[in-house]
């Protein structure tokens, strides 16, 4: 670690808005947007990552720094070698927001873009390439199950309500390290959609395809760089079988450059249809969850609730923006009465309002959908960073536009989820289900909150 004991300095942390010393620059590339040896050009800002000293330890930062292409070109190159033993089965899942992007730098749709994806990737070493809607479509219903769960106990249970979504790792950690208890125990306890992606890799279709998990090798395409911090979480690695869900985690971004290093053009690569999980069941097209630029778990809840709580079927959700685009809320009234009250909450500076109001009091919401980016999992850092490091609008608007033109699916629709809540966790109630697609988050603040936020500025 002598990189990063060279050159510290003390910097106000956009994030969290307190003082913290920050890694040195350098170091910081280096651990999170090393790609392949090559640092990128713009300088790195503050608010584009939460490792600060605070956030993140010595052996998380060892093991983000072995998340990139590197690492994947090692794992290829052994399997070329003779040792069999040592030979892995490389497995990508591409997360749904990440293929809007491939869709607009190849300058084709999303189904089409998928394919040549597929194509380039299968051409490297690639045994299978997944996309993670269906992972997706388990973090949802899980959360609305939970969702329901909790308003009904909501009388009596003081951390019951409002619920805060945990598909996003920057929020989490935010939370976890400098919010702590006063957020913590809000917080839906399904697993996101990337680490449910990973204990289906590495347990049910590591099975069907008679291999241990260590010998896949399981590689995610996201969004964003926060998606590192979460792959290396200690709860997500099983030391009975000397694995991790998820091994290693590179941007949208990353596997462009792959591409531009391998000089395969777009036109060159083969179409390849994605693989599925569990064979060609259902429908094999793309799919989208009601959302344009969040996973949509807001949309998902709020429709199921309705239902479930007070019989009411909701085609349409009509957002009421508040501060600003990032800071929306939904209501749900009946004969004047307002039932439900939903925000969607992304960016560190919305989310710091929402905490305020919270430590306040006077949050009415029931559901809060929170993400780290603003502009949603689209913008993410890992493949919507412009000039400057500022997101690329014209970027963003053209990815939104083109995720839009998928076609929407329920969850519950899903034929896939439906036999693999059978035969993959034993029923939908089961301690199975329940241990694999759920986890806690806890306070790993070492301040009271009153002394690690003296300052914020609304």
């Amino acid at each position: 670690m002598s990189e990063v004991n060279i050159a510290r300095k003390k910097e106000k942390c956009e994030n969290c808005t307190k003082q913290v010393i920050y890694f040195s620059l350098r170091w910081l590339v280096l651990c999170i947007f090393k790609v392949s040896g090559h640092l990128p050009a713009q300088p790195v800002l503050l608010s584009a990552c939460l490792s600060c000293e605070g956030c993140v330890s010595d052996e998380e930062s060892q093991k983000i720094s072995q998340q990139n292409l590197q690492e994947i070109s090692h794992v290829l190159d052994l399997n070329k070698k003779c040792d069999a033993s040592k030979h892995k089965v490389l497995v990508v899942s591409v997360c749904p927001q990440s293929l809007p992007f491939f869709a607009v730098k190849f300058h084709l749709d999303i189904p089409e873009a998928a394919q040549k994806l597929c194509g380039f990737l299968k051409s490297v070493g690639v045994k299978y390439v997944f996309d993670t809607t269906l992972a997706t479509s388990f973090s949802i219903l899980e959360s609305q199950r939970e969702f329901v769960q909790r308003y009904r106990r909501k009388h009596h249970d003081t951390h019951a309500m409002p619920m805060f979504t945990s598909s996003c790792p920057g929020w989490i950690r935010y939370a976890e390290h400098v919010l702590g208890s006063l957020v913590t125990p809000h917080i839906c306890t399904a697993r996101s959609p990337q680490q449910i992606m990973g204990s289906l890799v590495k347990d049910y279709f590591s099975r069907q395809q008679k291999l241990a998990p260590h010998q896949v090798y399981h590689v995610v395409v996201a969004p964003c760089f926060d998606k590192k911090l979460e792959a290396v979480r200690d709860e997500f690695f099983t030391s009975l079988l000397e694995s991790r869900d998820v091994d290693c985690v590179l941007t949208s971004g990353e596997i462009l450059h792959l591409m531009e290093q391998s000089n395969v053009s777009v036109e060159d690569a083969d179409c390849v249809p994605l693989d599925h999980v569990i064979g060609e069941i259902g429908d094999p097209s793309l799919t989208r969850h009601d959302s344009r630029r969040s996973e949509g778990f807001l949309e998902h809840i709020y429709k199921y609730a309705a239902k479930e709580l007070f019989g009411l079927d909701v085609q349409e959700i009509v957002y009421k923006t508040l501060r600003n685009r990032d800071f929306q809320e939904v209501v749900l009234e009946r004969d004047g009465e307002t039932l439900l009250q939903f925000a969607a909450v992304y960016g560190f500076r919305n989310i710091q309002t929402l905490v305020h109001r919270m430590r306040k009091g006077r949050v009415p919401y029931q559901l809060v959908e929170v993400l780290s980016c603003p502009g949603g999992c689209v913008s993410g850092r890992g493949q919507a960073e412009g000039e400057g490091g500022r997101p690329d609008r014209a970027l963003v608007q053209q990815m939104e536009e083109a995720y839009s033109s998928l076609p929407v699916r329920l969850p519950e629709a899903s034929l896939q989820v439906q036999r693999l809540y059978q035969d993959w966790l034993e029923g939908q109630d089961s301690p199975r289900a329940q241990q694999t697609l759920h986890t806690q988050y806890s306070s790993h603040t070492q301040l009271p909150l009153h002394t690690l936020i003296p300052d914020i500025q609304w």
